[in-house]
């Protein structure tokens, strides 16, 4: 059987696992919800995106990874990024895994728009990505039909510092109370009862919250945005090639 595994707070991981999910169909598991223990077997194959927060796998998506446990299953990693840099996500990924004991027949980190400053990296996915993943996802089948051995990704360890970007997310005069960001908050940062709130202790900045609010409720504080906004302008690559691996 086939997974597709994914944490894609504003939907551009779980884009291009769809797209991978058309080769390989199969049951979905999103991490950005409560994730009961699965068993999976060697006979299994699994797809594992997540978008790099801060050169980091997100916390609460390698947490959820944890209930996950493979016999040697080969699995497809995924890695999105906001064109700046993934840095150690793709072997913080590949680590944990490997000790749940999947087997990592193949890796890639693609850009997709900025999560915070989605201005940057629009339109990647490309077509000219599409067509790269598409060869891609053909040399995965043929490893899958081998002898489907480990792959190397970049990264170091230790890796870097986790640190989560605090964005201050704030609730204008909009807000209905409807309590969909309350429902779909994968860290329980909004209290379902004062859906106009945000914990920020809780918050990881992963802007879900501001991407699905109907009513654009929701915000990044306008000072801290703009400073942000001109600062990756300046460091991110969004014409930078994809990685296969």
């Amino acid at each position: 059987m086939n997974y597709h595994i994914y944490f894609s707070p504003t939907g551009g991981t779980e884009r291009i696992v769809r797209y991978i999910a058309k080769e390989f169909p199969g049951a979905e598991i999103d991490l950005s919800r409560e994730v009961q223990p699965v068993e999976m077997t060697g006979e299994d194959f699994v797809i594992v995106a997540v978008p790099s927060f801060g050169g980091r796998v997100p916390e609460i998506a390698a947490m959820r990874l944890e209930n996950l446990r493979g016999q040697k299953t080969p699995a497809l990693l995924l890695v999105t990024y906001g064109a700046r840099a993934y840095e150690d996500t793709l072997r913080e990924l590949k680590d944990l895994l490997n000790r749940q004991g999947f087997v990592c027949v193949g890796a890639a980190a693609m850009i997709t728009p900025h999560s915070i400053v989605p201005t940057i990296g629009a339109g990647r996915p490309n077509e000219a990505d599409w067509k790269k993943l598409d060869a891609f996802l053909l040399t995965v089948k043929n490893r899958l039909e081998g002898e489907r051995a480990e792959i190397q990704v970049p990264g170091n360890y230790p890796y870097k510092e986790y640190r989560v970007l605090p964005m201050e997310i704030q609730t204008g005069g909009d807000c209905v109370g409807c309590g969909l960001c309350a429902e779909k908050c994968p860290v329980q940062a909004i209290p379902r009862e004062n859906p106009g709130t945000t914990d920020l202790e809780k918050c990881i900045s992963c802007m879900r919250c501001v991407h699905i609010c109907p009513h654009n409720a929701r915000g990044v504080n306008p000072e801290r945005l703009t400073m942000l906004r001109e600062k990756l302008e300046k460091i991110c690559q969004p014409d930078r090639e994809n990685e296969f691996f």
